[in-house]
């Protein structure tokens, strides 16, 4: 939006104003010198002076006014002033006048009308002559009549808005009770006004000085935080950690375990304070696509950020990865358009209720170039609560991960069609663990797992994601192709425990 006053730049000269632009000219004021102004086009009303209108004598006042010629010669640049006229008798001055044909501010736009000037007299009058009724005074008398009521109600206007105007604003002010500033729980306000507390902003910097920023959230009230792997896998053999909260406390923490490959971690503070309120979790397999989300974090830095989206997709396989591809994690993850940008990993994801559902952990962006962060383009997925909830609780008990499997390598291309067993496994091993879960099912080198239960598989980063939602010890249902043939096979997971 523009500041400048549109349409008052050059206009000032076209625009009529209302009042005479000069205040009347005193009657012994001094004369102009004929030399000194300009010559000035004839006009009847050029050299009037700013008193009390001289009215003709009545034997004048028989003949009607003629209208007055509209005034179009400019006016000087010096004013001329005429000698004051000579006293009159009020028989004389023919009082009251007759009715101006125009008011006194209607000619031209710089208050040079020929009229009387509207207001109380500017003297004492004798008394009025006997003067024969007729049609020139009622006329006068109508306009005397509308002028007195004219000014009674402005008077009364300006009364009334003096006593009801005594700051000159007429904006209207909130209500300041307590009561309307407070949030109802179902609300995003109230929701973040009830998180906020338990969650962190997580600074991580290794023995090398290379770090960054995250979030936590309160996991328990002994002081341990949820968060992701890569947050603070920069500081967990030899660096530092603190956690912050939204009051602005700093407390130093811990790594407890991380799971590299769920990436998730837990720390722990401390010297936790006594009035930790972990957040509350919910239930990541009943979510449906279109729940509300609300996510918090330091996005870039910013702690204490709320944005809000929706669950978008449920199941989503996600590979993710740091930069230098050494940490690759595998998800069956819950799809949100809540911003979520470099910062936010590790915050919680909410339901509208303000349960946890998920932990944010990684994007879809369109790319970044030279050093700079890509941001949120409104595809960001987190990690089930179920399962990171399941990983937390080993990693609080053991310090570290158990994964279920099926006992096969598989190939990582993701435009297989399907989960592809390798032919070989890692280290020139058997692409099929002997007596493994896969074995014992009958799998073999070259089959295409195109299903798991009822969930599809297109890649092998789906099957993993599929299998870590699980737990070592469930039977599930394997659908398979070998030689352009469908067939299906039951397997129990195994079990491998840390990261290899």
């Amino acid at each position: 939006m523009s500041t400048e006053n549109e349409g008052n730049e050059g206009t000032g000269a076209e625009s009529a104003s209302s009042v005479p632009s000069a205040p009347p000219v005193p009657a012994d004021a001094p004369q102009a010198h004929p030399q000194d102004a300009p010559p000035v086009a004839s006009h009847p009303d050029a050299t009037e002076t700013r008193q009390q209108p001289v009215h003709p004598a009545p034997e004048q006042q028989a003949a009607a006014p003629s209208p007055a010629p509209e005034q179009t010669a400019a006016f000087p640049t010096t004013p001329q002033y005429a000698p004051p006229p000579p006293p009159q008798s009020a028989a004389d001055a023919g009082w009251p006048p007759p009715p101006p044909a125009f008011p006194a501010y209607a000619h031209g736009a710089h208050g040079g009308g020929n009229g009387p000037v509207w207001g109380p007299p500017g003297g004492t009058h004798a008394p009025d002559a006997p003067r024969k009724r007729g049609a020139g005074g009622l006329v006068a008398a109508v306009v005397v009549a509308a002028l007195v009521a004219g000014g009674i109600g402005g008077a009364l206007g300006f009364w009334a808005a003096d006593r009801n105007d005594d700051s000159g604003s007429t904006t209207v002010s909130a209500s300041a009770n307590p009561q309307d500033l407070k949030r109802d729980p179902g609300t995003v306000a109230g929701v973040a006004a009830k998180a906020l507390p338990s969650v962190v902003t997580i600074e991580a910097q290794g023995g090398d000085g290379e770090g960054g920023t995250g979030t936590g959230f309160v996991y328990d009230k002994e002081g341990h935080i949820l968060t992701n792997n890569h947050v603070v896998a920069s500081a967990a053999d030899s660096g530092q950690l603190t956690a912050t909260f939204s009051n602005g406390k700093k407390y130093d923490a811990e790594v407890v375990g991380r799971a590299q490959g769920y990436d998730v971690a837990v720390i722990k503070l401390k010297n936790p304070p006594q009035s930790l309120t972990p957040l509350p979790l919910g239930n990541s397999d009943q979510v449906a696509v279109g729940d509300s989300t609300i996510a918090i974090g330091a996005p870039f830095g910013l702690s204490n950020t709320v944005t809000t989206g929706i669950v978008s997709a449920k199941n989503r396989p996600v590979a993710s990865g740091d930069a230098g591809g050494g940490s690759n994690s595998y998800m069956s993850a819950l799809q949100t358009d809540a911003s979520i940008n470099p910062g936010n990993s590790g915050g919680p994801l909410l339901s509208s209720g303000g349960a946890v559902i998920g932990i944010n952990s990684a994007i879809q962006s369109t790319g970044s170039s030279g050093q700079s962060q890509a941001g949120s383009i409104g595809l960001g997925f987190a990690i089930p609560i179920n399962q990171a909830k399941t990983v937390a609780q080993q990693l609080i008990k053991t310090g570290q991960p158990v994964y279920p499997v099926i006992g096969a390598t598989v190939t990582m291309d993701e435009k297989s069609g399907g989960a592809v067993i390798s032919d070989r496994g890692t280290g020139g091993t058997d692409a099929v663990t002997k007596d493994g879960p896969a074995a014992k099912a009958g799998l073999r080198a070259g089959d295409v797992i195109t299903k798991f239960n009822d969930t599809p598989i297109d890649s092998g980063p789906t099957l993993i994601g599929e299998i870590w939602t699980h737990k070592p010890g469930d039977r599930v249902t394997l659908t398979y192709e070998r030689d352009g043939k469908s067939a299906t096979a039951e397997v129990t997971l195994g079990q491998r425990k840390g990261d290899s």
